[in-house]
């Protein structure tokens, strides 16, 4: 089991660490000054990668290998939410000039929500389908073949949320070290652009995926 258990680690760690949709969203959150909607973000994401291991363990997500429907319904749902999100993000860049505010970043009290960043961390967890068949496909074969499959799974799971939680601190307060700078009209719009765009391109990618 000790073995599994690092060899788990090394493989959900590179995964961690590898630049994507999640790390795109937590850090222009932070950086346009919403700590607690980037935490909201950071738990949201990790709320689908629990459910993503609850659900392997259980022997559902076998269905997105198995069922090209499903896979190809989830998939495009991914697709659209990624190509809105990002588009969205990028419309509001290009209308913005000059000193005008950043209207796509939350403003007040009830946009700076907690729940509100918990949703779309979710979200974007739960529409990506190649998040689904990585676990159906490497979870297995972490666990053990006597050790109980659903509290083994979910364990994992859980470690893998911990490598997550520990990444996002990183990512949070290194956002937050340049806050001041990501300010600026001219770096705002530009943040915006530069998540807009990998957002964008997230979706594409994943609309050409076979």
């Amino acid at each position: 089991m000790t073995t599994a258990l690092w060899s788990f680690v090394l493989v959900v760690g590179l995964l961690t660490l590898t630049p994507g949709v999640d790390s795109a969203l937590i850090l222009r959150t932070a950086a346009l000054g919403s700590r607690r909607r980037a935490w909201g973000v950071v738990l949201g994401i990790q709320t689908g990668t629990l459910l993503w291991g609850f659900l392997t363990s259980l022997g559902l997500t076998a269905l997105l290998t198995a069922s090209r429907l499903a896979y190809e319904t989830l998939r495009w749902l991914g697709v659209a939410y990624l190509l809105w999100l990002g588009g969205r993000i990028l419309w509001h860049s290009l209308r913005r000039t000059g000193t005008q505010v950043d209207n796509s970043a939350p403003q007040s009290a009830a946009e700076d929500d907690l729940l509100q960043g918990w949703r779309q961390g979710t979200l974007t967890n739960l529409l990506n389908p190649k998040m689904g068949v990585f676990y159906a496909a490497v979870l297995p074969q972490f666990i053990p073949a006597r050790a109980p499959h659903l509290a083994t799974g979910v364990l994992l799971a859980c470690v893998h949320i911990l490598l997550g939680l520990i990444w996002s601190t990183a990512l949070i307060g290194f956002a937050r070290a340049l806050r001041d700078w990501f300010q600026r009209p001219a770096a705002r719009r530009l943040l915006d652009r530069i998540t807009g765009t990998v957002l964008v391109a997230f979706g594409l990618r994943l609309a050409v995926a076979d």
